[in-house]
């Protein structure tokens, strides 16, 4: 029987399961320590683990990010918090012109085994420098992995699977679903990355996301199968490497697509999704409706409540968008 734990508890299992197997994995970040992080994901790895694993750093993004790039290109493993996603802008010259280029400009002979840990998206009330959803900025960076689980047992497995990647990766866990329960494996379970995942079966169209709107799509499967509505729900996991024969395979066999994501949809990663699918001859001539994209609100997210749960797509959106395509 596997444990059914939370998304927070999936991912400090994890984190504790690579600490105890290399000892070059080490844990970086702001009150990751005798505090747990700000979400509470690193509760009770210090008191195992101690000061020399678990390295708590002054607030400066900046400084601990480019120790973390040096660590890895040394032969550590070290997995950094970053306390919200927006503050990536931040560590964007240590990601983006170091870690993401060091295998290409030492012609392989150097890796930059890190992962970046990234709380993300909206929900929280935290207001709009703290709730973004910024996958779809770093995605265009050749040498880095994008990895958005939306379940435990994803988020442990793509965890480890990350951790043990010889290149950077970044790892996008979103705010809300800390909470969210669901089943996991055992050490032994670990994730392919770039492998989609259909988290639910159907006939007449295909739903594309990754992250928490994963479950906002299942949401608005089950609500479509009482209208007799047959829904394929493809879970990315990945965006780098991006798992474009699962997509494709799914929307051949539904001939409609509909790409569901938070983040806004102007630049957003939607576009990457429906490009993969319209620029294959095979999937495109079995298209029966155009391929639509229902994304975020054009807007930093607001503080007030009713409007932070309005700017991105809800389940009714959902069933809205999939039966306008059915019926035309």
């Amino acid at each position: 029987m596997k444990d059914v734990v939370t998304y927070r508890e999936a991912i400090r299992a994890a984190l504790a399961e690579e600490l105890r197997r290399d000892p070059n994995v080490v844990l970086i970040g702001e009150d990751i320590g005798k505090y747990g992080g700000c979400f509470k994901v690193t509760q009770g790895l210090w008191d195992e683990f101690g000061a020399d694993r678990i390295l708590e750093t002054p607030v400066s993004e900046e400084g601990f990010s480019g120790v973390a790039v040096g660590a890895a290109m040394m032969g550590m493993r070290p997995v950094v918090e970053i306390m919200y996603g927006d503050f990536l802008t931040l560590v964007s010259d240590q990601l983006v012109n170091h870690a993401a280029k060091t295998r290409f400009m030492s012609a392989g002979q150097l890796g930059c085994p890190l992962v970046y840990r990234i709380p993300t998206g909206s929900g929280t009330g935290h207001g709009a420098q703290h709730t973004q959803s910024l996958e779809a900025m770093f995605s265009n960076i050749p040498g880095l992995k994008i990895v958005a689980p939306s379940s435990p047992r994803d988020a442990k497995a793509l965890l480890k699977a990350s951790i043990r990647d010889d290149d950077p990766v970044l790892f996008f866990e979103h705010k809300m679903l800390y909470s969210a329960l669901g089943p996991v494996g055992d050490e032994s379970d670990v994730a392919e990355i770039g492998k989609a995942d259909i988290k639910h079966v159907g006939g007449d169209v295909t739903v594309i996301s990754y992250s928490r709107a994963v479950e906002t799509c299942l949401e608005a499967s089950d609500m479509l199968a009482v209208e007799g509505v047959g829904v394929d729900v493809v879970d990315l996991c990945s965006l780098r490497p991006l798992d474009v024969p699962t997509i494709l395979a799914s929307v051949r066999k539904t001939g409609r697509a509909l790409v569901v994501h938070d983040a806004p949809a102007f630049g957003g990663f939607g576009g990457e999704v429906i490009a993969s699918i319209v620029g294959d001859p095979e999937t495109f001539r079995a298209l029966k409706a155009p391929v639509r994209r229902l994304c975020g609100k054009e807007l930093p997210v607001p503080f007030n409540a009713e409007l932070e749960r309005a700017i991105v797509p809800s389940a009714e959106e959902i069933v809205s968008a999939v039966t306008s395509m059915v019926a035309g």
